[in-house]
């Protein structure tokens, strides 16, 4: 299994460490290693349409170190961007964003996403090449067309190279179809790819907070609004299952054969406790969540070709 599956949950950072003190940020890295949550996923964001001067990262390598957590005990899964690739070449972008977090390597870092399509070929080479140097042990893609996923493992494979190993994308009770549908559905149902789920809550969206005041993920096919609309419904799901709207998200998730690991961003201590419950959750009724839900796949029609 990929190193992915040691930690059945992961924190993300997109504007997570920084919306909290750095005090509280120390405590809940070190609860949440404490109870074992020991993925974290910590990117540089500072291309395409994350150019945001986020110190998030920085915060991130502060804090963990001032936890005592040493290196060996949690996963850091970072990020390589294709915007401005291969200008921004992956040792570079490397070189900063390990050096801003503190750290010689990642465990495993996305390749992502893009506007123009990229050279795969080229793509796959590099990333064999901070393998090779001990700088990343293993990667995953996120939001590549078919193509370019079909194109990767198959020329990966060809060379003997390191292939992506598992794809992040958003995955919730109503977005699937970009998981579940034909450009990495059959990936991950044949087990060549393994799945990271993000954007689990919608922003928030899902939890109630229909005008999130923070930044927070695209829409593709603008389908938010129907989100928003049936947001409400999950209450009543949730409160048949004695859990919260959060748990029940999560559990969703978890009740997913091929899921391997699942992000969540939190900024307080009980946001995380309530989450951690989502596992005992999707053990005892996780068959009986998927079923209860399944009605609200909202994304079923949209881009079932993979062609985000």
């Amino acid at each position: 299994m990929s190193v992915l599956g040691k930690s059945v949950f992961g924190l993300g950072s997109w504007n997570t460490w920084d919306r909290m003190g750095f005090g509280d940020a120390v405590r809940l890295l070190r609860t949440a290693v404490d109870t074992g949550v020991r993925l974290f996923d910590v990117a540089h964001y500072d291309f395409g349409p994350h150019a945001e001067n986020s110190r998030t990262d920085v915060i991130f390598g502060k804090a963990v170190r001032d936890a005592g957590i040493a290196r060996e005990d949690y996963v850091l899964c970072g990020k390589l961007w294709l915007w401005d690739y291969p200008r921004a070449g992956f040792a570079r972008q490397l070189e900063t964003s390990l050096g801003r977090i503190g750290t010689g390597h990642a465990d495993l870092v996305v390749v992502g996403d893009y506007r123009e399509r990229p050279d795969v070929p080229r793509v796959v080479t590099e990333v064999a090449e901070q393998v090779r140097a001990g700088r990343i042990g293993g990667w995953g893609v996120n939001n590549w067309l078919a193509a370019d996923l079909d194109l990767a493992l198959e020329f990966a494979a060809r060379e003997g190279l390191p292939a992506p190993e598992f794809a992040q994308l958003k995955y919730s009770i109503a977005r699937r179809s970009m998981a579940e549908g034909e450009c990495y559905g059959k990936h991950i149902a044949s087990g060549r790819l393994v799945l990271q789920a993000s954007d689990v809550f919608e922003g928030g969206v899902l939890l109630g907070n229909a005008t999130p005041a923070r930044k927070i993920g695209a829409d593709p096919g603008g389908i938010r609004q129907s989100i928003v609309d049936a947001a409400a419904e999950l209450t009543a799901i949730a409160a048949d299952f004695g859990a919260t709207r959060a748990q029940l998200a999560l559990a969703f998730c978890l009740a997913y054969a091929p899921v391997a690991n699942v992000l969540f961003g939190v900024s307080r201590a009980g946001q995380l406790a309530d989450n951690l419950g989502a596992l005992d959750l999707a053990r005892r009724h996780g068959t009986e969540i998927r079923t209860a839900l399944d009605h609200l796949w909202l994304d079923r029609d949209v881009n079932p070709d993979g062609s985000w």
